[in-house]
């Protein structure tokens, strides 16, 4: 073995990106190709009583004009395996409802991409105006539970907070947040007769190619779809949204392939956003810091096309030990675009309100925070009695307090000063739950020694080609530099979403399924061979190093993989896997070699899988301008095996920077009177740069998952985001004495 998982190896795809070699979307040329642009709404409620196209189609240059009255036919997809259309309500283009700002309701299509911006600038539209409903206050008396599993409850919760001796009750409150990935959404579609080609930036390239192909009213054999890079999504290229639709629509209309980006502007009104949160959190303790109850209430917003819920309160069920437990969400329609998953959905949002709860009443109790949380640890999962997969929690915390100096916080606020500035320090805790879903791969290895690993997932700039190369290679007992891994295809073998922190969990077992398929295969084909050194062996005798096959016991028998396969006289040998987390033998333990077979895991139900984590934050607060400024943070995290700790470490800090937006900048804003979004660019719409950054310290436990996968990895993309906010809010707090409970927190609040 190479021993190639978890080291700090670079990307693969580094100097592709870095040279313009590696193609998104929107870089993919092909011939003839002509260019379409959305025309969107301007009212949030209403009817489009006219579009007038005489001076856009008069235009020379343009193509064609398609609104609702020519567009093609859509339908509701039925095709198996179909990913999730962003607004089940509301297909594009097929009739003159309007929702909410920013609804494509057209699309011009041009020679040129100006041409097309011109003649979509010409088009001019009527539109019956109705009053729209904007805001979560306008709603409330037409709040409703959304149906599934958002509700959850156990003990007596009113008794629990009438037996508490300290009691916390307050309200927080999230804003609608932006995704905002350096790539925008694009779609390139091309028909070849009746089969399409489309190029699209999606994180779930299988999902999305089945849904767009019922769509159009295909098989999904007539589509092929296409994202060999994705220059970040974060939940919002997780739905399919109209502009993917749109491409083939218009492609097919003038004959010709279309493509179709969307501006800077059109990302905060076209492919959703985080929901704005109210959240109320009621927490009853006793004097010695035990909870006696948790309750968290959460409002949210959807809109009228489609439902979507933020889970807020999702991790408040488990994260701690209480007998009585109320965990409840509602919904309001707004005349807005439909919500969406925004990177840790639920937990980001809703770990910001309930460990900022945990820190009031560690104050009101003068009580570390560290130590209320150790108070409260749950050994196992306190909503089904569960053992965790594994949990180490209290060493992320132990760990994450000495990097900080956490000892020498004094802990009366307002206390601590550098110079002109006063200091903060906070700590909240990190969850994210430890998905795992279904995948396929295939991995051929050729005469010439080299391999190719080939999974229809994609890569979202997180790393996946680097460690899928390194599961791959360290499989089969080779060199990286011998191993191309293939994604983003929907002629691969079916992969995972990205999604819910699932894709290395998902897809990492099944390449190395698949590479151990055809180790085994080459070495049952040499133990079979008489002209082979390693013939009459038996295959648990041969290990595998750079290519070579050998004998344990004595390493100059033996020959590489390209003389077995050459002397074989075949193209190339091929393994497969088609990998579904299983519900064996609930009594059988899992194997410890890291080369189990999948079939000897164990029940999977048995368990409850999460990641966990310690965040910690420093601050310097102005007193007189109120400005703050974010100078350390640490994250300690639990997330099983780490395959790659350079670009962990790179998905931590990602999250944190997040974190760091949620806190202090980030917001959209929406006009109270038309619903039209006002922060609608990157010059309103404030994030962090590199001027913001702090110092980090970022470190993993590195202790395996035995039930995860035989690899013992859980997803690392989504728990760097959650805990640090509430991190950040509590050393605010810690800084002045000022509870701020509405984010952002920017110096008019502290002031």
């Amino acid at each position: 073995m190479n021993e190639l998982i978890g080291k700090p190896v670079d990307r693969v795809d580094a100097r592709l990106k870095v040279t313009g070699a590696a193609k998104y979307a929107a870089e993919f040329e092909l011939k003839n190709l002509a260019y379409g642009v959305t025309v969107q709404s301007t009212i949030s409620k209403g009817r489009i009583k006219n579009i007038d196209s005489t001076n856009t189609e008069a235009l020379t240059g343009v193509l064609a004009v398609i609104t609702y009255k020519n567009a093609m036919k859509l339908q509701v997809s039925t095709v198996p395996g179909s990913g999730r259309w962003a607004e089940k309500d509301l297909l594009p283009l097929q009739n003159d409802k309007v929702f909410y700002d920013g609804q494509h309701i057209a699309i011009v299509v041009a020679e040129t991409l100006e041409t097309a911006q011109h003649g979509a600038a010409l088009l001019k539209v009527d539109y019956d105006e109705e009053h729209p409903v904007v805001e979560i206050e306008q709603a409330m008396a037409e709040a409703y539970k959304p149906k599934g599993g958002s509700q959850y409850s156990r003990g007596d919760i009113n008794q629990g907070l009438q037996n508490a001796e300290v009691k916390i009750d307050e309200t927080y409150s999230t804003p609608v947040y932006h995704h905002n990935p350096i790539e925008p959404q694009a779609t390139i579609a091309e028909w070849t007769d009746d089969q399409l080609t489309i190029y699209d930036g999606t994180q779930a390239v299988y999902g999305s190619r089945n849904l767009i192909a019922g769509m159009l009213g295909l098989g999904a054999d007539k589509v092929r779809l296409i994202c060999l890079y994705l220059g970040g999504g974060f939940g919002c290229k997780g739905f399919t949204w109209a502009h993917s639709v749109l491409a083939p629509i218009a492609a097919k209309q003038v004959g010709r392939p279309v493509k179709i980006v969307l501006d800077r502007m059109q990302m905060f009104t076209s492919n959703g956003r985080r929901s704005r949160t109210i959240q109320k959190i009621e927490l009853g303790a006793s004097l010695d810091g035990k909870l006696t109850a948790i309750r968290h209430a959460t409002n949210a917003e959807t809109s009228f096309v489609d439902e979507f819920l933020e889970q807020a309160g999702r991790s408040s069920s488990f994260l701690y030990e209480s007998p009585n437990v109320d965990v409840s969400h509602t919904l309001v329609k707004l005349n807005k675009i439909t919500p969406c998953p925004t990177r840790a959905p639920g937990e980001a949002s809703g770990t910001y309100a309930f460990e900022v709860a945990m820190d009031e009443l560690a104050h009101k109790l003068k009580m570390d925070p560290i130590q209320l949380r150790l108070a409260n640890y749950a050994e196992t999962n306190p909503q089904n009695g569960h053992p965790w997969s594994s949990k180490y929690l209290k060493e992320c915390y132990q760990r994450g307090s000495e990097i900080m100096g956490w000892s020498a916080r004094n802990p009366t606020p307002g206390s601590m000063k550098e110079g002109k500035y006063l200091v903060g320090y906070g700590m909240a805790t990190a969850v994210y739950a430890g998905n795992r879903g279904s995948a396929s791969a295939k991995v051929r290895v050729y005469p010439d020694g080299h391999a190719v690993a080939g999974c229809c997932t994609q890569d979202i700039g997180t790393g996946t080609y680097t460690i899928l190369t390194q599961t791959a290679a360290d499989a089969l007992g080779m060199s990286m530099d011998n191993v191309i891994v293939k994604l983003g295809d929907t002629i691969l073998p079916r992969g995972p979403n990205s999604s819910g922190s699932q894709t290395a969990a998902t897809a990492g077992p099944a390449v190395r399924a698949a590479a151990l398929d055809v180790r085994s295969k080459i070495i049952q084909k040499a133990i079979a061979d008489k002209k082979s050194p390693l013939f009459g062996q038996t295959e648990e005798t041969i290990v595998v190093e750079d290519g070579r096959l050998f004998l344990k016991s004595d390493k100059s028998k033996g020959e590489t993989y390209g003389q077995i396969i050459s002397r074989l006289k075949v193209d190339m040998m091929e393994g497969e896997a088609n990998i579904t987390p299983s519900n064996r033998d609930p009594n059988k333990e899992p194997n410890p070699n890291r080369f189990a077979r999948e079939d000897e895991e164990v029940d999977r139900k048995k368990y409850s899988f999460q990641s966990f984590g310690a965040q910690f934050a420093k601050v310097l607060v102005d007193p007189q301008l109120g400005s703050v400024r974010v100078s350390k943070c640490v994250g300690v995290m639990d997330i099983g095996t780490v395959l790659n700790p350079k670009t962990a470490e790179n998905q931590i800090m990602g999250g944190m920077i997040w974190g760091i937006g949620m806190a202090l900048m980030e917001g959209t804003m929406y006009d109270p009177n038309n619903g039209r979004v006002v922060t609608r660019d990157l010059a309103d719409y404030r994030v962090p740069v590199n001027a913001d950054m702090p110092e980090f310290h970022i470190e993993f436990l590195n202790k395996p998952d035995p039930y995860i996968s035989p690899m013992g990895a859980r997803g690392i993309g989504e728990i760097g985001i959650t805990g640090i906010t509430a991190a950040i809010a509590n050393a605010i707090y810690h800084a002045t004495g000022k509870r701020v409970r509405e984010l952002p927190i920017t110096p008019d609040k502290l002031l």
